[in-house]
């Protein structure tokens, strides 16, 4: 599918900016590294499960905590990351959350005990929720209006891009031994300490520093973007928002007139990962292989798994500023909804493996098409910009709480409900969060944030 992103200056009619979208471009793809590393961290144990488990002796539960756990440190990272990005800054925060990839990956990889690898776990989880926040709030704060959603949808194709990388690192290194588990782990800190030297090529977002007060540099990041009269006319903007603001405090998220807001972010957040996904990404060597699949071919099937999600992504690019938000995520969640019921027969009846594996690559499909993307443009764009530090954490704080419970439960779910079971509780979940759009989410696409801002607000 072809995507209609304009290359180099993007001019239209008199009294349009003049858009630098080499730069813009340079921005939204350093920070959307740190979505390739935070797919790759969550995909990279699908291909390690059995090795370690079969290293440290692990029954189910110690099994579903050691892959679950590292959603409670990413829940640990949300909550630093929201107050540390917006007291250091955007930039400096990711800059924190490469080192923090580099270091876990090698930890995890080569931990002694089963105790030091559930640390290094939570630590690499910590990075994970810290870039989960930061990266798309990062995007959304520096893009205009007219390409905001696209470019923070490019951070979900980073996402799966990692995730697809992670696949294909666990195929290649499953042959290399009785340490392959370990090689796959440490593999995570190549592109760490790319990400980490990528970050030193942008400036701070925008916002922020109109945020603190440093207008004149400010103004120079939004010229460089859009021109002097785009600069002024955002700048004014944006310190308009904020004039009302006396100091942000975390009891503001509770205040009469943003609490709604709030509701409808932690909403998208929760059921965003309790849909299914994290299931499939988490164990699909372990379902393929209960399909009927050898262990090398449920391999290779994770590695298509992953294309299919990379793939998708890109209608996700081009629809996401066209079909608008509301409408993908209502598609979505109808679409997933049916999707679950159709494994939970396929697992009941004993469906031939190749049945499953259709419906699973469909899954994975319409998630990356819809729900996966357009849950962090919602996100990055919903909150004014006076609470969106502490609001991006909260809800964050609650994606990765539900995403700890989907991921760990599952194993046991697995042996004592079974899957059938298991893919209807996803597909009741899906279209509970079908209700809980058409009740509750508007329309955003092609509005600065704003003018999201007042719409949200009146």
């Amino acid at each position: 599918m072809a995507i209609a992103i304009p290359t180099q200056l993007d001019t239209v009619s008199r009294g349009t900016p003049v858009y630098n979208l080499t730069y813009i471009y340079l921005v939204s793809t350093v920070a959307a590294l740190g979505g390739l590393l935070f797919g790759f961290d969550m995909a990279i144990i699908s291909g390690t499960v059995r090795f370690f488990s079969d290293f440290f002796q692990l029954d189910n539960i110690e099994t579903g905590w050691a892959v679950g756990c590292i959603n409670l440190g990413s829940a640990v990272g949300a909550l630093v990351a929201g107050k540390l990005s917006d007291t250091l800054g955007r930039k400096k925060t990711l800059v924190l959350c490469a080192l923090l990839f580099a270091l876990s990956g090698v930890g995890t990889g080569w931990a002694t005990g089963f105790t030091m690898f559930i640390c290094f776990r939570l630590l690499s989880g910590v990075a994970v929720g810290a870039a989960a926040l930061v990266c798309p709030m990062y995007i959304a704060e520096t893009a205009p209006a007219r390409f905001r959603g696209r470019l923070v949808t490019v951070y979900q194709l980073a996402i799966t891009t990692g995730i697809l990388l992670a696949y294909l690192a666990n195929y290649l290194l499953l042959d290399t031994g009785l340490n392959n588990w370990r090689w796959m782990f440490s593999s995570q800190s190549l592109p760490a300490i790319f990400f980490f030297f990528s970050l030193f090529l942008v400036t701070e977002s925008p916002r922020w520093l109109i945020r603190k007060q440093r207008i004149e540099l400010a103004n120079q990041v939004l010229t460089k973007i859009g021109g002097a009269d785009y600069a002024n006319q955002e700048s004014e903007a944006i310190r308009q928002s904020f004039a009302q603001e006396i100091k942000e405090n975390s009891r503001d998220l509770f205040s009469k007139d943003l609490f709604g807001i709030v509701l409808i972010g932690v909403g998208i957040a929760v059921f965003s990962q309790a849909d299914g996904q994290n299931s499939l990404f988490s164990y699909a060597p372990a379902i393929f292989q209960q399909a009927g699949m050898a262990e090398d071919s449920a391999f290779l099937q994770s590695v298509i798994l992953g294309l299919i999600n990379f793939v998708f992504t890109f209608f996700a690019i081009g629809a996401i500023d066209k079909i608008g938000r509301r409408y993908l995520l209502l598609y979505g969640s109808a679409l997933l909804c049916v999707d679950a019921l159709a494994l939970a027969m396929a697992f009941y009846f004993q469906w031939p493996g190749f049945w499953i594996l259709v419906f699973v690559l469909g899954f994975i499909a319409i998630y990356a098409a819809t729900l996966g993307p357009v849950t962090w443009v919602a996100l990055s764009e919903i909150f004014p910009n006076r609470i969106r530090g502490n609001a991006m954490a909260l809800s964050t704080l609650a994606l990765w709480i539900a995403n700890f419970f989907t991921t760990a439960s599952f194993p046991v779910m697995k042996t004592y409900l079974g899957l059938p079971a298991t893919f209807c509780i996803h597909a009741g979940i899906c279209l509970i969060y079908f209700v809980f759009v058409k009740a509750n989410v508007p329309e955003t696409k092609g509005k600065s944030l704003e003018e999201i801002e007042q719409l949200l607000t009146k």
